[in-house]
C-alpha cells in the first residue's frame, strides 16, 4: 500500500512493510537473497526541512504548470543504503487499496508527470530529503490523475530478483471543469424471506459502482426499497467506497424489514463526494438505479392457511357437536313423547278396569 500512517505509527509499520511488500521482477517463485542484511525504511511527504505530516502530496495545478515537492526517505538500518526513486501510475487495488504500478509496467498518465533522481544514498539511521518536481502537460485533460512515488531496493539471490518498496500517494490534479459522478450498473435485487412468519425478509443488491467522472470521489446515498405500489417503504444507506476516475467496484448491499408483499421497486440513489480540492465549483451528479422483483411471503402465506385450515377445522368440529347434540336433544323428547303416550295408554286400560 502506497501511503504514509500517522507518525506514531509510521516506524514500525514502515519497518513491515519493507520486509513484507515485496514485488517480483524476475520469474515467479523468485526469493530475496537469505544472506542480505535486512533493510528497513520509510518514505514520507515533506518540505525541504523533513517530513512535514502530510499523509500524501495534493496538488492542483494548470496545463503546462510545475510545482517543486519533496520526499523524505529514512533509512532505519545499521549501514547506508542506495535507494531507487520512482514515480508510477496510481491505482486502487480488489480490496480498494492505493498502489502504483510496477516496474516493468510502463506509465501513462500521472507517474509521467513526476520527475525526480534516479538514486538516493541514505546513511544508517538517518533521513534525506530529495526535491522533485511536478510538470502538469499542455494537453492535460482536466481532473484527478494519481501517482505514486516510491524508494526502492532490489534484492538478488542467483538468477533472480526482488523489488521491495515503500512510498505513497501523490494526488495530481489538472484544473478545468470537474465532475463527479458514480454510475449504478448491472444492479440485482434478490428477496430473501425470513422463515420466522412473524419477521419480515431481507432485500440482497448487488451493482457495479463506477466513476464515470474525473475527480477521486467516494459515493453516499439511500436504497429505498417500495412494496404496495408505495403505502410500505423501507430504507437502508447507500455506500459506495474510493473511486479513482475510470475506476470501478462491485458493491453488496441489504435492506431489512421487507415483507414481501408482491411487487417490490428497489431504487439506489448515490451522490458522490469530491476526495481532494475544493468542490465547490465542481459539477457533482446524483445517480439513480432501480429494478423491481416480484416476491411473496411464504412463511405468512404458510401461516394464513394453518390459520384457515384450523378455524375450519373448529367450526366443523363446532357444527358436528351442534349437530350431536341436536339430535339427542330430538331423541330424548321423542322418547319422552313416547314414554308419556305409554303413560297415558296404561293409565286409561287401568280406568277401564276399574
Amino acid at each position: 500500500m502506497i501511503r504514509t500512517l500517522p507518525r506514531a505509527w509510521s516506524r514500525l509499520l514502515a519497518v513491515l512493510a519493507a520486509v513484507l511488500v515485496t514485488v517480483p521482477i524476475a520469474p515467479a517463485g523468485a526469493v530475496a537473497d537469505p544472506t542480505s542484511p535486512t533493510v528497513t525504511w520509510s518514505v514520507q511527504p515533506a518540505n525541504q526541512q523533513g517530513p512535514d505530516g502530510r499523509r500524501w502530496i495534493e496538488v492542483t495545478l494548470d496545463p503546462g504548470q510545475s510545482v517543486t515537492e519533496h520526499v523524505a526517505v529514512r533509512n532505519f538500518s545499521d549501514a547506508p543504503v542506495v535507494f531507487s526513486l520512482k514515480a508510477a501510475d496510481g491505482y486502487l487495488t480488489d480490496k480498494g487499496r492505493f498502489n502504483m504500478l510496477p516496474s516493468n509496467e510502463k506509465s501513462v498518465d500521472g507517474g509521467t508527470w513526476i520527475k525526480v533522481q534516479e538514486k538516493v544514498t541514505v546513511g544508517a539511521k538517518q533521513t534525506k530529503v530529495v526535491p522533485f518536481t511536478i510538470t502538469v502537460p499542455q494537453d492535460a485533460t482536466p481532473g484527478d490523475h494519481p501517482a505514486g512515488i516510491a524508494a526502492t531496493v532490489t534484492s538478488t539471490g542467483g538468477t533472480v530478483a526482488v523489488e521491495s518498496r515503500v512510498g505513497f500517494r501523490v494526488m495530481m490534479r489538472a484544473s478545468g471543469t470537474i465532475t463527479a459522478a458514480v454510475a449504478i450498473g448491472d444492479l440485482t435485487a434478490t428477496y430473501r424471506p425470513s422463515w420466522n412468519p412473524f419477521s419480515a425478509g431481507t432485500i440482497q443488491l448487488s451493482y457495479t459502482a463506477t466513476n464515470d467522472g474525473n475527480a477521486a470521489v467516494t459515493g453516499n446515498g439511500r436504497t429505498t426499497v417500495a412494496e404496495l405500489f408505495g403505502l410500505l417503504e423501507r430504507d437502508a444507506p447507500a455506500e459506495v467506497e474510493e473511486l479513482l476516475p475510470g475506476g470501478s467496484r462491485d458493491v453488496d448491499a441489504r435492506v431489512t424489514g421487507v415483507w414481501g408483499l408482491g411487487l417490490l421497486r428497489t431504487t439506489v440513489d448515490v451522490t458522490p463526494d469530491i476526495l481532494v480540492g475544493d468542490p465547490t465549483d465542481a459539477d457533482i451528479r446524483q445517480t439513480s438505479g432501480t429494478v423491481t422483483v416480484w416476491a411473496l411471503p411464504w412463511s405468512q402465506l404458510a401461516l394464513a392457511v394453518i390459520l384457515a385450515l384450523l378455524v375450519l377445522a373448529v367450526r366443523i368440529i363446532a357444527r358436528r357437536r351442534r349437530q350431536r347434540l341436536a339430535q339427542l336433544l330430538a331423541r330424548a323428547r321423542d322418547e319422552g313423547r313416547a314414554e308419556s303416550r305409554e303413560a297415558e295408554f296404561d293409565a286409561s286400560r287401568a280406568g277401564q278396569s276399574g
